[in-house]
């Protein structure tokens, strides 16, 4: 079992939000949290997944709402606790492990705060392997586990604990309180064992997460180009392949709040001049990168924006006119490429006309 100190939220920060695709909430805001946190009760246990016993208790935890709102909105850092406490209320069981609910941006720091306060592990893996908008776009729910109980907390004080048969169904209605808490709430939900954790997880992505903010800062110390290095790091991991889809400057941001989601479409006018411009359509987090009406990368594969001479991930609310970026197409693992898995976060569950093509394809 490794141990997650204050060292390692730095390169967890970067990671994470490569892996959120530009959604996930901002994991500088996070960091700090996480930061104080272990600083306050201490460094947090990883577990492997595969190490993770039978019969332990597990509750998945994370921010829920659009990730402009976290920029102006400030956590109190005591929602998440109150949210989980008011889980094993409902459920009447003590929780021995958590799990993040999905590895982008805040929502990997989310679960180390909570860990730390409650001297619990923190699991290595979460149930969708990048950043998705909705809840019921997990690997624990695509393989069978419950989404309910969800319990809902804001920095008000406030928790309301929801419950229904349906994971879509309990998105809609945690969305919806969500809006009238102002935007941004923190949940607590998909409830399971370790015998079922180790077969519905996406493995190893926290450990990823550190390890992609560790390659780009040893890049950038040894002037090396860190997106090169990060394709090759990426071809070591379960991810296997990444690859560049563009590079060029953005020259137009479409952005609104709707129905609690941060919805849009960034443009980016190539270097090369032989290329015509590319947009991304944005909900929350970046879904497809289109040239010239050619997919170029689509869900669930990873379309990450990254700041051209440093490769720091640049997330959706942060996104300007006139920034020069690379985009990084990531291939992501098996167990998110099934038809259930599709069914649930590919292509037609954001409405987009597609069909999924692989990036490797």
């Amino acid at each position: 079992m490794a141990l997650i100190t204050e060292k390692d939220l730095d390169d967890m920060a970067v990671g994470a939000a490569l892996l959120g695709t530009g959604g996930g909430g901002d994991p500088y805001i996070g960091k700090l949290m996480a930061k104080a946190a272990i600083a306050k009760f201490g460094p947090v246990d990883l577990l492997p997944l595969n190490d993770v016993p039978d019969t332990v208790e597990i509750a998945a935890c994370g921010a829920m709402g659009a990730p402009t709102i976290l920029i102006e909105k400030m956590p109190s850092g005591e929602e998440i606790g109150q949210a989980l406490r008011a889980y094993e209320a409902r459920t009447d069981k003590k929780i021995d492990a958590i799990i993040p609910f999905e590895a982008g941006g805040i929502n990997s720091m989310t679960p180390i705060m909570l860990a730390a306060e409650f001297r619990l592990p923190v699991i290595d893996a979460d149930g969708m392997g990048r950043a998705f908008p909705q809840l019921e776009m997990e690997t624990f729910h695509v393989y069978g586990v419950p989404a309910c109980p969800v319990t809902v907390a804001d920095e008000q004080g406030n928790v309301v604990i929801i419950e229904t048969d349906d994971a879509a169904k309990a998105e809609w209605l945690a969305r919806g309180v969500t809006i009238r808490m102002g935007g941004q709430s923190y949940i607590v939900n998909y409830g399971m064992d370790g015998q079922t954790a180790r077969r519905v997880s996406v493995p190893g992505t926290m450990s990823l997460a550190i390890g992609i903010g560790r390659t780009i800062r040893a890049a950038t110390e040894s002037h090396r180009d860190p997106v090169a290095d990060l394709i090759t790091f990426f071809s070591g991991t379960h991810y296997e392949t990444a690859r560049i889809l563009a590079s060029g400057k953005i020259v137009d941001v479409s952005r609104r709040e709707q129905n609690g989601w941060s919805v849009g479409v960034v443009t980016i006018e190539p270097f090369d001049s032989t290329r015509k411009p590319v947009s991304i359509q944005i909900q929350n987090e970046n879904l497809v990168a289109e040239e010239d009406g050619k997919v170029l990368a689509i869900v669930p594969d990873l379309i990450c924006i990254l700041e051209a001479d440093t490769a720091e991930p640049i997330t959706t609310e942060r996104l300007r006119y006139g920034q020069r970026v690379n985009v990084l197409g990531v291939k992501v693992p098996p167990i998110m490429r099934t038809p259930e898995a599709l069914a649930v976060f590919g292509p037609a569950a954001f409405g987009l006309a597609h069909e999924y093509a692989p990036l490797e394809a």
